[in-house]
This record gives structure tokens, C-alpha cells and sequence, in this order.
């Protein structure tokens, strides 16, 4: 009898699929959610494409010249990787505000070992993820086996990751870094071979990933896509890429920086979508106590996640002292604002749990649009601090109305 039935069940779920009318309460219903609020990342390029428009009509066509377009990725590049470290915990359900003192600490280390111990370029930046990889366990340990919360370690150690910048740099308010490996890390352009062979090739690796993905799933006998959508799909990554390349080599070619920012960022895309590492991280920030009880090592996830995140934030502060060739003891104030208004706006819940580490570029290109596009009508850093708070929180309030509006994905 359970044969029958699993038999029965089987045959009307195919017919339900083969009747047109099946399919059109299957659209109704993806409406539905679209229309509660599952949007992805349309609202944020819509944003996006306004601000562009905005600042394009203002500035005379300045904002989409070749040049201003390539300061603009440079500029955005250390917010983009902060960013990524953000995202990672703020996708656990905690916080981190250390981030911008972390980066500044690490990278004063990598000066003054580069500076007065005359080491070279690889043993100074990895003496800076090093002492990073030290914060965050630290971090790591007070958050997840002491059980403090994120906010106050985090923010005690702002305090003290200063103090220790301080520390490092003694008596001098900036510290020039002269290692020329050092200094070419954010400022160099590729040739025009490796700047356009690269990111065609990541696009192809990146066509064979999406077509092997669907053929997986037609092996399992799961929903997949219309093959005319994934062509339209990969066509449009093609597209975007080849303008954007285009754009760069119009001027000076790709940064360098750029590509090492969205490197960082498809690695840890790959990581959070193909791995068990990034399952289980979704799903302690989901809901943690349920994570438990499946048997994730809950602890190890926050210890792991909050090491990543310093690590990284040693690597933006690398990038931020190649590009302005010097540390200083002064932390940026928005630094770490830019840094997480960039993973919310792109998308990223504060409540954990959801999102994408893609959230980055787009939350990122958001806030240096608005920051160059105001520079560049010549706007005191009064209206731009004001401006970037409204985002904030605009974003942080569209975040509320979608978990209010989805209490089965809430918490």
C-alpha cells in the first residue's frame, strides 16, 4: 500500500508539472514572493543605476569617463574587502567593530618590520596576516567560548587594536613605506593580454561551473533552469565583463587591486556556496541553537569565521598602505562604517543567515559612487557623511520590512 501511494503521489506530481495551469499557480506563487519582498539584488542595482544617472547628468559626463570610473574601483577596493570580512560575520548573526583598527594595526606591523628590520615584501605581509590571524582568534575565543558578546569584544578591542597601532608606531604619526613590492600592490595596471585573457577565462570557468551544475541536477532529477535563460545568464557575464575591460583599457588598464578585491570575493563565493564550511556558517546564523542540535561545531564555526575576518581586514589594510605608500596612527572614522553599510546595503541580514558575499561590489560600488560622485560637484564631507547615513539606513530598514514581511525566514 505505501508502494501505491509513493506511486500515486509520484504520478500527480508530474502531471501537476506537465498542466499548464500547475505552472501558472507556480508563477503566482513566485510573485507572491517577489512581491514580499524577495527581490535579491534588483532593488540594489536599480539604486545603483539612479545614483550613476544622477551623478552623470550633474557632473557633465564626467562620473562615466573612463578615467574617473577606474579611480573609482580603486578607491572602493579596501571597503570591498573589509567588506567581505564583514559579511562572514555579520552572516553568523554577530558583529565585528574592530575591523578598521585591526586592518590599521596589522599594517602598521608590516611597516615597521619592512621599514626597520629591512625584511622583504612577502615576509612583512605575512607577518601582517599573521598577527591579524592572532586578533581574531583572540576575538574568536572571548565570543565563542567565553560567550561575551560580539558587540563588547568587539568594540573593547577597537579600543585596544588603537592603542596597539599606537604602540607599534611609537613616536611617529606616520611611518612611509618604501618597499617597492609593497607600494606596487595597489597602484599597478595589467597589460592589456593578462587584462583581458584573465577575467575572460574566469568567465568561461565560470560558464563550464553553471552548465555542469545543471546537468548535475537533471541527473538528480531536480528543477533547473531553461537552457535559453542560462545562455541569456552567461551571455551577460560576458557582456559586462568586456564592457567593463573595455572601459579600463581605455585608460590605463585593469588595476591590479581590482582584480586582487574580486578575487577575495569569488573565493569566498565559491567557499559559502560549494562547501560544507559555508553551509554550515549559513546555518548557524539562521538559527544556532537548531544548528547545534544537527551537530555543527558551533564554536569552531565562530572561532574560524571571526580568524577570517581579522585576516582579512590585515589584507585591506596591506592594500589601503600600498595605495597611500604610509601608516599612520589615525584610524579612518568611516572606514568601518563603509565597510559593513556596503555587505547591508548589498543585501546581507544583520540578523544572520542571509545573503551573499556578491553584496561586496554592488554595497561597495553604492557607497564610492555616492563619495566620488559628491566629490566631484565639490560637497563638504558634512553632506557626504550625511548622504551615506541615509543609505545606511534606508538599506537597514528595507532588511526589517523583508523579515517582517517573511516570518518563516525571520528570527
Amino acid at each position: 500500500m505505501k508502494t501505491n501511494t509513493r506511486q500515486d503521489d509520484r504520478s500527480s506530481v508530474n502531471a501537476e508539472m506537465s498542466d499548464p495551469q500547475s505552472n501558472l499557480q507556480r508563477s503566482s506563487f513566485s510573485l507572491r514572493s517577489l512581491m514580499r519582498g524577495d527581490l535579491g539584488f534588483l532593488p540594489v542595482v536599480f539604486t545603483l543605476a539612479l545614483i550613476t544617472l544622477y551623478f552623470q547628468v550633474t557632473t557633465g559626463g564626467v562620473f562615466l569617463q573612463a578615467r574617473n570610473l577606474t579611480n573609482l574601483t580603486q578607491q572602493i577596493v579596501v571597503i570591498s574587502i573589509l567588506s567581505t570580512a564583514a559579511v562572514l560575520v555579520l552572516l553568523l548573526g554577530e558583529i565585528d567593530l574592530s575591523l578598521a583598527a585591526v586592518a590599521q594595526a596589522c599594517a602598521a606591523v608590516m611597516a615597521t618590520v619592512s621599514v626597520y628590520q629591512n625584511w622583504g615584501a612577502i615576509p612583512s605581509i605575512l607577518a601582517a596576516l599573521v598577527i591579524g590571524a592572532l586578533i581574531g582568534l583572540v576575538n574568536g575565543f572571548f565570543i565563542a567560548i567565553l560567550r561575551v558578546p560580539s558587540f563588547i569584544v568587539t568594540l573593547a578591542g577597537s579600543i585596544g587594536y588603537a592603542g596597539f597601532l599606537l604602540l607599534v608606531l611609537g613616536r611617529q604619526t606616520t611611518l612611509i613605506v618604501r618597499d617597492p613590492a609593497i607600494r606596487a600592490l595597489a597602484p599597478t595596471y595589467l597589460n592589456p593580454i593578462v587584462g583581458w585573457g584573465l577575467p575572460l577565462v574566469v568567465a568561461a570557468l565560470y560558464a563550464i561551473g553553471v552548465w555542469y551544475e545543471r546537468q548535475r541536477r537533471v541527473k538528480a532529477g531536480l528543477p533547473v533552469k531553461r537552457p535559453t535563460t542560462l545562455i541569456a545568464q552567461v551571455a551577460g557575464i560576458f557582456a559586462s565583463i568586456i564592457l567593463i575591460v573595455f572601459l579600463f583599457q581605455t585608460y590605463q588598464g585593469v588595476p591590479q587591486a581590482v582584480l586582487i578585491s574580486l578575487g577575495i570575493v569569488l573565493v569566498f563565493w565559491l567557499i559559502l556556496r560549494k562547501t560544507p564550511f559555508g553551509r554550515h556558517l549559513y546555518a548557524v546564523g539562521g538559527n544556532e541553537e537548531a544548528a547545534r542540535r544537527a551537530g555543527i561545531n558551533v564554536i569552531g564555526m565562530k572561532m574560524t569565521v571571526f580568524t577570517l575576518a581579522s585576516v582579512l581586514a590585515a589584507l585591506a589594510g596591506i592594500m589601503l598602505t600600498s595605495r597611500s605608500t604610509a601608516v599612520a596612527t589615525q584610524i579612518s572614522a568611516t572606514l568601518l562604517l563603509n565597510a559593513i553599510a556596503a555587505a547591508v546595503i548589498g543585501g546581507v541580514s544583520l540578523f544572520g543567515g542571509r545573503g551573499s558575499v556578491w553584496a561586496v561590489i554592488l554595497g561597495a560600488l553604492v557607497i564610492g559612487s555616492l563619495d566620488n560622485g559628491l566629490d566631484l560637484l565639490n560637497q563638504d564631507q558634512s553632506i557626504k557623511n550625511i548622504v551615506q547615513g541615509a543609505v545606511l539606513v534606508l538599506a537597514v530598514t528595507a532588511d526589517a520590512l523583508v523579515r517582517r514581511a517573511n516570518p518563516v525566514r525571520g528570527k
